[in-house]
């Protein structure tokens, strides 16, 4: 279980982002965090991951607090961070990635089970170098199979939507609903594509630095929708963008 208390930070520039963020992330629980740009989500996400540290509060991972550790020794204990845009590295493999991930050397079995439950072909993928050869979809693709090879307890993915098109958005939300069926541990999507928070347990929304709403999808989900525009994004087939 993932607590949050009091969580505030202020960015370099000046303006506070957070404001006394509070929630709890229970264990085998999909945990979207939605709400307008500006609100603190990515933030949030950075300071779970220990990519930044916070002005003031605690973060609690099953027990411990984590807050003064940094993102190697956070990682150790099982947080998993996926960002927006992955990194790719030339002259890694696949395999090369996934092996590091699961801190053990893999077999081309083992390593094809792993990108078969990303919806990738594995055999034409094993060895393929991580780099600008990839498509946005796969390399997002390629990183939850890492996630899952690290059996995390806490995993974080960051608008993972972002920058890919409509078919890999679409087996997106499929690894996702396989994720969330094994999932040992919790897990945390940052998000304001409707689909993604349609398949949550429990959506919180972030807003103006605090979180301003938090509960079962069906509690939350109305309102978010009855409260917001029509999204012009039609390649992502959702209402809700949470920009109003």
């Amino acid at each position: 279980m993932l607590q949050i208390e009091n969580l505030t930070w202020t960015a370099p520039e000046g303006g506070q982002v957070l404001n006394g963020v509070d929630l709890v992330v229970p264990d085998n629980k999909l945990v979207v965090i939605t709400g307008p740009n500006g609100g603190g989500k990515t933030t949030l996400a950075k300071l779970i991951a220990g990519l930044e540290k916070p002005d003031s509060g605690r973060i609690i991972l099953d027990g411990q607090d984590i807050t003064e550790l940094d993102i190697t020794e956070r990682a150790k204990l099982g947080v998993s961070y996926a960002f927006q845009q992955p990194v790719r590295f030339k002259g890694l493999t696949v395999t090369d990635l996934l092996e590091l991930a699961a801190g053990k050397k893999l077999s081309h079995t083992e390593a094809c089970d792993y990108l078969a439950r990303v919806g990738l072909c594995a055999n034409e993928y094993v060895g393929r170098e991580v780099n600008a050869t990839l498509s946005g979809g796969e390399i997002k693709r390629i990183e939850l199979a890492t996630v899952i090879a690290r059996h995390t307890r806490l995993s974080v993915f960051d608008e993972p939507e972002a920058g890919i098109d409509l078919w890999s958005f679409n087996n997106l939300i499929d690894v996702f609903r396989d994720l969330q069926q094994s999932i040992n541990g919790s897990m945390i999507i940052i998000s304001h594509q409707e689909r993604i928070l349609a398949i949550a347990d429990e959506i919180a929304v972030i807003s103006g630095g605090r979180v301003t709403k938090h509960g079962a999808v069906a509690e939350v989900m109305p309102e978010l929708l009855s409260g917001s525009a029509a999204c012009k994004c039609p390649k992502k087939e959702v209402k809700y963008c949470g920009e109003n």
